[in-house]
């Protein structure tokens, strides 16, 4: 791979693109790079989700840290805010999920953390990458005494546990809840977990097999779960993906409730208890049109990240934020958590269901979610950053601005590293908005000369989107 990182952090095939050569490394210069800066012997936590390969590749991500002279704490399966928060809570110098999120069980990766519980910079990625990928020869490997030893930690789920217990005063008492695992990490823990909250709790999609991790269920496949809702007349459904990052919610009726939705509703719950820094909340470029009018009704401020988690985190952390998150259903809260916890979001969510004594429908009432589509633009490299000086592209895009004039917005960007550029129209009609994204995408077509690799719509109904 002559790239390691992703925003996602390293995603790919598990085995043959992932390979567990590149994983043994990717640990041993894990532990080169934190060597250079600490005087002690490295200590590196390590946690995993469900997928068949996960076994596989957290034996060579041990291996390669063991044998750079570092020791290991192994979590077992465990969410990857877990990692975060028990590396940082036991003062290890870092910490590394073995996942691929929401993605099929065929795909695997790691996410590296901090010894403080974040993401580790963009500075740290590039130097891992040029180790594993440009100089392997500088990898260090240690014989006899100096190899590392591995570690299980017997209590990491239970501890992770009493952790969440303990960021407030629930009680969730009498309101009955389907919760999908997605075959992942929540498989063990979520009942545990929101039963002590006294939620009633529905499991579904909670008996993982290594296959069949965010297959048809998860924050990308809700159909049955809403039906399931009205079904058994629960008062919230509970999506979570493979690695509990994200987490998605369905109403009474089975409406899905995406992040944007969510951070509606807790921004004006954290306003009203006075809990909402500075009246503001951190969303992105990409969030719904729709949030934005609900923050200028409602008086709360906002302020815009790129997309990603840590471009969210530096935003909420640089002003003291409260709340900020994505539409994906990755929502943070910097005053309880390093990194992005579903489990966190859904109590957070189920706090302000209960004390309003509404339905969940009548609390995402509060924003109209405007249609969106997104048409994603192949590009040849050498067009990246020059079709912005296209004055047929963006005098059209200009002119589609003013048709919408207040009620929608346009945002066209490249997509970080990739030759792709994103064009999303919103606005109140669908029709006209689905027009202006199509005749934007054919314009850059046509003036460089490539055709869409992508091209998908949202939902008028849930609001996701939907491939064409």
């Amino acid at each position: 791979m002559d790239r390691l990182f992703t925003p996602d952090g390293i995603v790919g095939t598990a085995i043959t693109e992932i390979t567990c050569e590149m994983v043994m490394n990717t640990g041993r210069a894990l532990v080169l790079a934190l060597s250079r800066k600490l005087q002690h012997r490295v200590t590196v936590f390590v946690g995993m989700d469900t997928r068949l390969s996960s076994g596989i590749l957290e034996s060579a991500l041990v291996a390669g840290i063991c044998s750079a002279g570092a020791d290991v704490v192994r979590l077992g399966v465990i969410p990857s805010a877990a990692v975060a928060h028990l590396t940082r809570s036991s003062k290890a110098d870092a910490g590394v999920m073995v996942t691929a999120a929401h993605r099929s069980y065929e795909i695997n990766g790691l996410k590296i953390f901090s010894g403080a519980g974040y993401k580790i910079s963009e500075d740290v990625e590039d130097e891992l990458e040029n180790t594993v990928c440009r100089h392997p020869e500088i990898i260090p490997i240690v014989s006899h005494e100096r190899v590392g030893k591995a570690i299980a930690y017997k209590n990491a789920e239970w501890d992770y546990i009493r952790h969440l217990l303990k960021t407030g005063r629930y009680d969730f008492t009498g309101i009955r809840a389907v919760i999908d695992c997605a075959n992942g990490c929540a498989s063990s823990t979520a009942e545990k977990l929101f039963s002590a909250l006294g939620v009633k709790c529905i499991m579904i999609n909670d008996k993982p097999d290594g296959m069949n991790i965010n297959s048809r269920c998860g924050v990308l496949n809700t159909a049955a779960m809403a039906k399931m809702i009205v079904e058994r007349r629960a008062d919230i459904g509970l999506v979570f993906d493979g690695d509990v990052g994200k987490c998605l919610a369905l109403d009474e009726k089975g409406d899905v409730i995406d992040g944007d939705q969510i951070m509606a509703v807790l921004s004006l719950h954290y306003k009203n208890e006075s809990k909402l820094k500075d009246d503001t909340v951190v969303i992105t470029d990409t969030s719904n049109f729709g949030f934005r009018h609900f923050a200028e009704t409602n008086e709360i401020e906002v302020i815009t990240s790129r997309p990603g988690e840590r471009c969210i985190n530096e935003k909420l952390l640089d002003g003291g934020y409260t709340l900020g998150g994505e539409q994906n259903g990755k929502v943070l809260f910097p005053e309880l958590s390093t990194t992005a916890d579903g489990f966190l979001t859904a109590m957070e969510l189920l706090d302000a269901l209960k004390k309003s004594g509404k339905t969940m429908s009548e609390l995402t009432s509060v924003m109209e979610k405007y249609p969106q589509v997104l048409i994603n633009v192949g590009i040849l490299p050498e067009y990246k950053e020059l079709w912005k000086n296209n004055h047929n592209i963006t005098d059209l895009i200009e002119r589609r601005q003013y048709g919408l004039g207040d009620d929608g917005r346009i945002f066209v960007r490249e997509a970080g590293d990739e030759p792709v550029i994103r064009v999303m129209v919103e606005g109140k009609s669908f029709d006209k908005i689905n027009r202006y994204a199509n005749e934007i995408s054919d314009m850059i077509k046509e003036e460089t000369g490539t055709v869409p690799v992508l091209k998908k719509s949202t939902d008028r109904r849930t609001g996701f989107e939907n491939s064409r």
